[in-house]
C-alpha cells in the first residue's frame, strides 16, 4: 500500500512548485519596463509514480507530485525574425530618406539662397541690360557681373555641401562598422556564457534576452538575421556570410573610395578578413547606396549643369560685341577658374572677366558702323534668351530639382510606412513576449492559492499522523 508519508513528499513538491511561480511572477513584474527582456514562465509537469510496482504492492500510487524545475522564456521564433528584418528595412529606408533631406537642404530650394533664384537674378540683369538707355554704361553691366559672380559661388557651395555630406556619411559608416565588430563580439561572449550554463543546468534566460536585444540592434545596423545553433546558442548571418558563429567573429571593415569618384570604388562593408563585400541592408545599406549612388547622381547632375552654363554663356560672349568694340571672342565669360572651360564643374565654376566693358551685350560688328562701338544691347537680349531654351540650364535645374522633391517625397512617405508595419511587428512581438501587469497578478494569486492550498494539505496529512500515532493509547 502506498505509505501516508507518500502525501508529505506531494505536497511538498505542490509547495515548491507555488513557490517557483510566485519567484517567476515577481522577476516578470520586477523588469515590466526592461528594455529587450522576455516574460519567463514555469513550466509544470506531472511527476507519475513508478511503472514497476513493488512486491506486495496491492494499490497503484497516484503519482509524485509535480516538477517546476524548467522555467522558460516566452518567444515567437516566427516574429523575433519578422522584428529583425523590419527593423532593417526601417534603418535603411530611414537612412536613405535623411541622405536626400540633407541634399535638398544643400540645393537650398526652394528659397531666397538657391541657385534657382540665382538663376533668376542673373537673367533679369541680362534683360535690364538689353533694355537699358544706355547699355555701353557700367551700371548695368556691373549688376550682370556681379549676379554671375554670385551664382558661380552658389553653385560652388552646393557642391561643398553635397562633398562635406559624402565625406560625414563615410565617417559615419566607419564608425558603424566599429560598433558592429563589437556588438558582435559581445554576442559571441554571450554565446559561450549560455552555452556554459545550459551544460551545467544553470539557468540562461536573461543572458539570451541579452543577447536577443544586441541581435535586434545589430540588425538595425547591417540587416542581421540569426539561425539556432546548439547548446541555446546562435549564429548571426549578414548578407548570406555568418558574422557570428557560436564564441567567434568575422569583423568587417571600410573597403573603397575614400573621396567622391576616388580610386577603390564606391564604399563597401567587407569582411576581414576575406575583403568578401557583404550586401548588408539596415541603417549600412541605406548610407552605403546614398555614398554609391544618391549622392553622386546628384553631384554629376549639378557638374553637368555648371558646364552647360559656362559653355552657353560663353558661347553668346563669343557671337557678340564689348563695349571697347573688341569681339567677345577675346574674353571668356566663365571658366574653371584657371582658364580652362572644359574643366568646368560644380566645384571650381568661376567668373572670367572682372571689368564690365568686357561683356558682350552688343550685336553689332563696329565696322558695319564707321568702327564705332555699337551701343545696341541686342547680344544681352541673346544672353536673356538662354532662359527661354528648350531643354536649357533652367529647364534643366527645374527638371532636376524636381526629381529630387519627387524622390525624397517618396522615400519620406516610404518610412512612414514602414514604420507602422514595423510598429505592428513590435506590438505583435510585445503581446507574446512582453510582461502584462494584469496577467500577471492574476498568475500570483493563482500560485498564492496553490501555495495555501498545499500547505494546508501538510496541515491535514499531519493530523492524520497525529490519530495514527494515537491509536495505541486507546483505552488507557
Amino acid at each position: 500500500m502506498s505509505s501516508t508519508f507518500g502525501g508529505l513528499n506531494t505536497a511538498r513538491t505542490a509547495l515548491w512548485a507555488a513557490q517557483r511561480g510566485l519567484d517567476v511572477t515577481g522577476q516578470n513584474i520586477a523588469n515590466v519596463n526592461t528594455d529587450g527582456y522576455s516574460r519567463q514562465r514555469v513550466e509544470l509537469r506531472a511527476m507519475g509514480g513508478t511503472a514497476v510496482p513493488a512486491i506486495h504492492s496491492v494499490s497503484s500510487p497516484v503519482g509524485n507530485g509535480v516538477d517546476a524545475d524548467q522555467v522558460i522564456r516566452i518567444r515567437d521564433v516566427f516574429l523575433e525574425r519578422r522584428g529583425q528584418v523590419e527593423s532593417a528595412r526601417t534603418a535603411e529606408l530611414t537612412a536613405g530618406s535623411e541622405a536626400l533631406a540633407q541634399v535638398e537642404a544643400a540645393f537650398r530650394e526652394p528659397g531666397d539662397t538657391g541657385i534657382r533664384s540665382m538663376l533668376d537674378d542673373v537673367w533679369t540683369g541680362f534683360s535690364a541690360l538689353a533694355n537699358a538707355q544706355k547699355p555701353q554704361e557700367v551700371g548695368a553691366r556691373t549688376q550682370v557681373l556681379q549676379r554671375l559672380d554670385t551664382l558661380a559661388a552658389g553653385i560652388r557651395t552646393t557642391a561643398a555641401s553635397l562633398d562635406e555630406q559624402w565625406h560625414q556619411t563615410q565617417d559615419t559608416v566607419v564608425a558603424l562598422a566599429a560598433e558592429v565588430n563589437s556588438t558582435s563580439a559581445s554576442i559571441a561572449d554571450l554565446n559561450t556564457q549560455i552555452r556554459q550554463a545550459v551544460r551545467s543546468g544553470l539557468p540562461s534566460n536573461e543572458l539570451s534576452d541579452r543577447r536577443d536585444l544586441l541581435v535586434m540592434q545589430l540588425a538595425g545596423k547591417v540587416g542581421a538575421t540569426t539561425v539556432p545553433a546548439s547548446d541555446g546558442m546562435v549564429d548571426v548571418i549578414v548578407g548570406g556570410t555568418t558574422l557570428v558563429a557560436s564564441g567567434s567573429v568575422l569583423n568587417l571593415r571600410v573597403a573603397g573610395a575614400d573621396s567622391p569618384g576616388g580610386v577603390g570604388g564606391a564604399p563597401r562593408l567587407v569582411t576581414d578578413p576575406g575583403d568578401t563585400t557583404l550586401p548588408v541592408g539596415g541603417t549600412a545599406g541605406g548610407q552605403l547606396a546614398a555614398l554609391s549612388t544618391t549622392l553622386p547622381s546628384y553631384r554629376q547632375s549639378l557638374d553637368a549643369l555648371a558646364r552647360d552654363l559656362v559653355q552657353k554663356l560663353n558661347a553668346v560672349q563669343a557671337q557678340g560685341w564689348d563695349a571697347n568694340g573688341d569681339p567677345g571672342a577675346a574674353q571668356l565669360l566663365m571658366d574653371d577658374g584657371a582658364g580652362d572651360p572644359a574643366n568646368v564643374d560644380a566645384s571650381n565654376i568661376s567668373l572670367r572677366i572682372s571689368d564690365p566693358l568686357l561683356l558682350a551685350a552688343a550685336a553689332t560688328d563696329p565696322a558695319d558702323i564707321g568702327g564705332q562701338a555699337s551701343a545696341d544691347g541686342a547680344n544681352a537680349e541673346a544672353f536673356f534668351d538662354l532662359s527661354l531654351e528648350e531643354g536649357g540650364v533652367d529647364a534643366t535645374y527645374r527638371a532636376l530639382i524636381v526629381s529630387l522633391g519627387v524622390e525624397a517625397s517618396v522615400a519620406a512617405r516610404d518610412v512612414q510606412v514602414q514604420k507602422v508595419i514595423s510598429t505592428q511587428v513590435d506590438a505583435a512581438r510585445e503581446s507574446v513576449s512582453g510582461v502584462n501587469l494584469d496577467e500577471e497578478m492574476i498568475t500570483m494569486m493563482s500560485f498564492q492559492h496553490a501555495y495555501s492550498a498545499a500547505a494546508r494539505m501538510v496541515t491535514a496529512i499531519d493530523e492524520a499522523l497525529t490519530t495514527l500515532m494515537r491509536t495505541g493509547l486507546v483505552g488507557r
